[in-house]
């Protein structure tokens, strides 16, 4: 016998058999499954809009800032960065089209891009049988759409700091003392005197080109002195007005425009967005939407805005909109903003109010970014390590969520139905289009929009 197996018998002996001998077992893999049960971090519940899945656990997952909030959310707007190509776009309109379907829902967009003549959110427009409010220079001279910075909508509180920042963000410097009392005086002259119509910018160039003595006389000024002291601002007021930005907002607002309807699109796509237009124009809707659109009637307000830089980049336009989120939120508003890069904002001039601004989005998506990117994001939103690691390798419609510190990664989900209403390319295939036209009968057709 051989030494092992004299071994094993005297073990065997001394302290019984050592190794036992089973069976094998035929099973599957999803009875195997059970017996190592995997774990994932808690979603974020089951009330709200369906966004997709979360890759590693497979679950569904739910997003609402307005079921969120005050819960799980300390704020409930919301940051969307990434670059193009990767499912921003296609996220930012399923999230509208499924937060419509309720009933207390309404939703304001700013729509920088577009392609045809047309911003890109106009498919979705139609489909819900609205029309686009189209911001055009050019149309504007020939009855198009107006915007009365001095609409008497708006407290006069703020058209004066409307018209503030318009000059402000135009000059690219705040307003000394002398030019601001000049325009404040302007203000209060226009709207003392004009009784029969809606004051219009025509009214504060005239006033600060030939100030009213009554309206400085009682502080020992001379009425020469306050016309130098407003000089440059009628010069920047009369870009508005006789200028490349004529048409839009020298006359009173255009009647017509429903502010109740469930969807509301502002077409900024015949807008040099590169411009000093742009920022302006955003400020001015901002106000305008702030004092006629945000009301207490227990709606839930969407206001996303595409291109958001032009608004978190220029410190006089981003302290109009800190102030809107922080008013907005009491009354039910949910600010989504709209980016490819941080380093758009956090390196501009409006350092410190995009850092206000990004402090109050407690929602942060982030789609795929090159690792440099990535890795200034991360350090920026406070981000793991681990998702920071992955942002450069994620495929387009899977994006890192952090919502108030829950980080999962998620792959968008679009339905069908709203495919051909998402996807806006300008080279569809006759299929397409007859598959988009079904599409929007279908959702038109459906109760609740």
């Amino acid at each position: 016998m051989a030494i092992g197996n004299l071994t094993d018998a005297f073990t065997s002996l001394m302290f019984g058999k050592v190794e036992t001998t089973r069976l094998p077992v035929r099973t599957s893999t999803g009875q195997a499954q059970a017996v190592y049960l995997p774990t994932a971090a808690p979603g974020l519940g089951d009330s709200g809009v369906i966004i997709g899945r979360e890759v590693y656990s497979g679950k569904g997952y739910v997003y609402d800032p307005f079921q969120l909030y005050g819960q799980q959310l300390p704020a409930p707007h919301w940051l969307v960065l990434g670059e193009s190509g990767n499912g921003k776009s296609a996220l930012e309109k399923t999230y509208v089209l499924r937060q419509l379907r309720f009933r207390d829902r309404q939703v304001v967009v700013l729509d920088a891009q577009g392609e045809d003549g047309v911003g890109e959110w106009n498919l979705i427009a139609n489909a819900l049988g609205i029309k686009s409010i189209r911001l055009d220079p050019m149309a504007a001279r020939d009855g198009g759409v107006k915007l009365n910075p001095l609409d008497p909508a708006i407290t006069q509180t703020g058209q004066l700091s409307l018209l503030r920042t318009i000059v402000e963000v135009a000059m690219g410097r705040g307003l000394e003392e002398r030019a601001g009392f000049a325009l404040k005086a302007a203000h209060a002259h226009v709207v003392a005197t004009v009784q029969d119509r809606q004051p219009v910018l025509d009214d504060i160039i005239d006033t600060l080109r030939n100030p009213d003595l009554s309206s400085v006389e009682s502080l020992g000024v001379a009425v020469d002195e306050v016309q130098s002291w407003g000089l440059d601002v009628a010069l920047v007021l009369d870009r508005l007005v006789d200028g490349d930005l004529r048409g839009m907002f020298d006359g009173s607002t255009t009647e017509g425009i429903d502010l109740d309807a469930p969807l509301i699109v502002f077409d900024l796509s015949h807008i040099d967005r590169n411009s000093i237009a742009m920022p302006i124009l955003m400020a001015i809707v901002g106000v305008w939407l702030e004092h006629t659109w945000i009301r207490p009637d227990r709606k839930k307000r969407i206001f996303l805005v595409e291109e958001a830089w032009h608004i978190i980049n220029s410190p006089f336009v981003a302290q109009l909109f800190q102030r809107l989120l922080k008013f907005g939120r009491r009354l039910g508003l949910s600010f989504v903003a709209v980016v490819h890069h941080l380093s758009d904002v956090v390196d501009g001039a409006a350092a410190k109010e995009a850092s206000a601004i990004l402090k109050m989005a407690s929602t942060r998506t982030i789609y795929m970014q090159k690792a440099e990117e990535a890795r200034a994001t991360g350090r920026v939103l406070g981000l793991p390590r681990w998702a920071v690691e992955i942002i450069p390798t994620l495929s387009p419609g899977i994006a890192v969520w952090d919502v108030n510190g829950n980080v999962q990664v998620v792959k968008h989900i679009i339905t069908e139905a709203e495919r051909p209403l998402v996807y806006t390319d300008r080279a569809m295939t006759e299929d397409a289009v007859a598959e988009r036209v079904r599409a929007e009968r279908q959702l038109a057709a459906e109760p609740g929009v």
